[in-house]
């Protein structure tokens, strides 16, 4: 970096005691001397020798290598001698015999007078001068410029060829999927980097990063360092510019072809194996497990569609960010790829969810008519139990269950037209998304079975109400069988407990024979009630018979019932009948007991009369016997009117009445003893 006084360039080399290889040393000159330009060149060098650790022989072969190595622009060596060796005579003598031949000066010189020939400033430590020089920061610094030379130059080239091949376009077409794979050998990123730092350090002018030392520039403008940086740097960011570019391009066009084919292969699956997958279903099963499994491989198909439509969704998302990037010329290429891929997909998701539905709708109707059939089986299987009721309750109970069972049974029939027109409908519409493919056969067979089954459980539930009429109507004869047997047993109670007042309450005679025709008058309406509900126990006795006949079976208390009803009504007609005879014998007491008590004394017709008064005497005897006397009733049992005291009332009642005749009676015979006295 130092300069002589002519503004030559100073090219130092020093020498050391091992052996110097010439070929290195030519080699390197080579080098050294090619860094400078052809103006500072033409000033000249001063080459510095330092031959003080180094021997004669070797100084001198170096210097007559210089006359080889270096060209005519060397103006003057010095050659730094030790203090202590070579031969001053003989040493002066070679290189001026030498002077002509070599084209330059030599001169030998100690290392302190050095100075003489060159400025302090100019030289090193080394040689007494002054110079900041770091020969390892000026190599590191020097091999990094001619790597970022190398790698730049190399890196334009590339670059060049890469930009160059895509701008030729469709003249290259079929090249440019190899270009598409052709990429730079270096980061461009790092040898811009890496020259924009050796920049900076060039127009900084500083290497050894000494802040106190004095500023040094081996590598400045006369070098030709910073001039070539910046003009390397200059065509680096335009070929990479217009790299990026062709990437960018290259990228986008990339990414079109992935998306394209990413599309193609999506609508090829869907309207391919897809497709297929759907039209081989198309049966809905004949039960819920068959629907199940349809269902259950139905899934398997979406599950597989799935997978499709997360692609799907990914290029749609991918084609949505390309169109909204607002390149004109992908456009049209875009909007057409994305129409066809949602085309397809929504048409192939339709299909899906119609096929879901119809699967889900077969489901349900096979459902209803599982359930219709459970239910059409436990009513018949409740009519096919002979129906063995305890009472007229149980047997309205049962006839409420019925009713219930079958109105059950018309809401599921209902229900299961509903299901089954409904499903109908979904089929008749299956033709729509059928790919020209015939469905008829499938769809007869689907809409058949169907049909089918309603038409099975119609028939079901027909002949179920046929039995439910037939049941309910025996079931409503028994409960009428049911009901008379009750009322037949109450008119039996009733009876009882006519025949318990007649015995208990009507008891009385009466005081005189006006009294006693109106009790016997009470006496035959109350016989009439008696007969009224005798004949109607009858009547409930005789429709029990005629229902037992009608159902085929035996009434339960028919057969008890009647002999205790003709029983209670023989028990009552004897206890009534002699009712009515002492009702009868009292009226004809009382009746002629007043006609003579109420006769005057002194009619002569009642002394020829005085029979009467006999037979008047002979009822109220025979009225009284009777009082006394229980009823008999044919099976031997005994029941007497009223308590003792009741009798004993009645009876003192006729005695009196009976004192009164014969007080009559005697009045009547004392006249009659006197006359003849007289």
């Amino acid at each position: 970096g130092g300069k002589d006084r002519r503004s030559g360039l100073i090219l130092t080399i020093p020498l050391c005691l091992e052996q110097t290889s010439m070929d290195e040393l030519s080699v390197t000159l080579d080098y050294l001397l090619s860094i400078p330009s052809e103006k500072c060149k033409a000033r000249g060098f001063t080459v510095i020798v330092d031959g003080r650790k180094s021997q004669w022989n070797v100084v001198k072969t170096v210097v007559l290598m210089l006359q080889n190595v270096v060209p005519a622009e060397v103006s003057l060596v010095c050659v730094v001698k030790p203090d202590e060796f070579w031969d001053k005579k003989v040493t002066h003598f070679c290189f001026w015999k030498e002077k002509d031949r070599l084209g330059f000066e030599v001169i030998l010189v100690s290392a302190n007078k050095l100075t003489r020939y060159i400025e302090p400033c100019q030289l090193t430590e080394d040689f007494g001068g002054t110079l900041t020089y770091d020969h390892m920061d000026w190599l590191n610094k020097r091999l990094v410029f001619e790597k970022f030379t190398k790698e730049s130059t190399s890196l334009l080239d590339e670059l060049a060829l890469i930009n160059n091949g895509s701008d030729k376009g469709a003249q290259q077409e079929k090249e440019r999927s190899i270009d598409l794979n052709f990429l730079p050998s270096v980061d461009p990123e790092t040898v811009l980097q890496t020259g924009h730092e050796l920049l900076s350090e060039l127009q900084q002018r500083r290497f050894n990063g000494s802040d106190g030392g004095v500023s040094w520039s081996p590598m400045d403008d006369e070098l030709l360092a910073q001039p070539q940086v910046m003009k390397l740097l200059d065509s680096l960011r335009e070929q990479y510019t217009r790299y990026q570019e062709v990437c960018r391009q290259r990228s986008k066009r990339t990414q079109l072809e992935e998306i394209q084919q990413k599309v193609m292969q999506v609508v090829n699956w869907l309207e391919g194996p897809g497709s297929e997958q759907l039209r081989t279903q198309w049966g809905i099963g004949d039960s819920i497990r068959a629907s199940q499994a349809l269902q259950q491989k139905h899934e398997e198909i979406e599950s597989q569609h799935s997978e499709w439509f997360a692609v799907y969704v990914e290029l749609n998302q991918q084609i949505a960010a390309l169109l909204n990037a607002g390149d004109e010329e992908d456009l049209v290429e875009l909007k057409a790829l994305q129409q066809q891929l949602s085309d397809v997909c929504y048409r192939q998701a339709s299909q899906l969810e119609f096929r879901q539905n119809l699967l889900q709708a077969a489901l349900e109707f096979h459902s209803v008519a599982q359930d219709l059939s459970q239910q059409l089986d436990g009513l018949l299987g409740m009519l096919c139990v002979d129906v063995a009721p305890a009472d007229g309750a149980s047997i309205q109970q049962t006839l409420k269950l019925l009713e219930e069972k079958l109105k059950s049974v018309d809401v599921g029939l209902q229900g299961l037209r509903e299901k089954g027109q409904s499903l109908l409908d979904q089929i008749s519409n299956q033709a729509s998304w059928a790919y020209g493919k015939d469905v008829t056969i499938e769809n007869k067979e689907n809409v058949d079975h169907i049909q089918g089954v309603m038409e099975d459980m119609q028939l079901r539930k027909q002949r179920c109400e046929d039995m439910v009429d037939v049941r309910r109507l025996k079931m409503l004869q028994m409960v009428q069988l049911f009901k008379c047997e009750e009322d037949a047993a109450q008119a039996v109670e009733w009876l009882s407990e006519l025949l318990d007042a007649l015995l208990k309450t009507h008891i009385r005679l009466g005081d005189d024979a006006q009294e006693t025709k109106v009790l016997l008058e009470k006496h035959r309406k109350f016989v009439d009630v008696a007969q009224s509900t005798y004949d109607y126990g009858r009547q409930l006795l005789q429709a029990t018979v005629v229902l037992c006949q009608s159902l085929r079976c035996t009434s339960r208390s028919s057969g008890d019932t009647l002999p205790r009803l003709n029983r209670m009504w023989k028990q009552f007609t004897i206890t009534s009948e002699e009712r009515v005879h002492r009702l009868e014998t009292a009226v004809a007491f009382h009746s002629s007991a007043e006609r003579i008590l109420q006769e005057c004394p002194d009619q002569p017709e009642a002394f020829n009369d005085m029979e009467q008064f006999d037979e008047i005497e002979a009822v109220g005897k025979s009225l009284l016997d009777r009082l006394t006397v229980p009823v008999v009733y044919p099976d031997g049992s005994e029941q007497y009117f009223g308590s003792p005291s009741d009798m004993a009332s009645a009876a003192e009642h006729i005695r009196e009445k009976m004192k009164l005749v014969s007080l009559k009676k005697q009045q009547l015979r004392q006249p009659e003893a006197t006359t003849p006295e007289s």
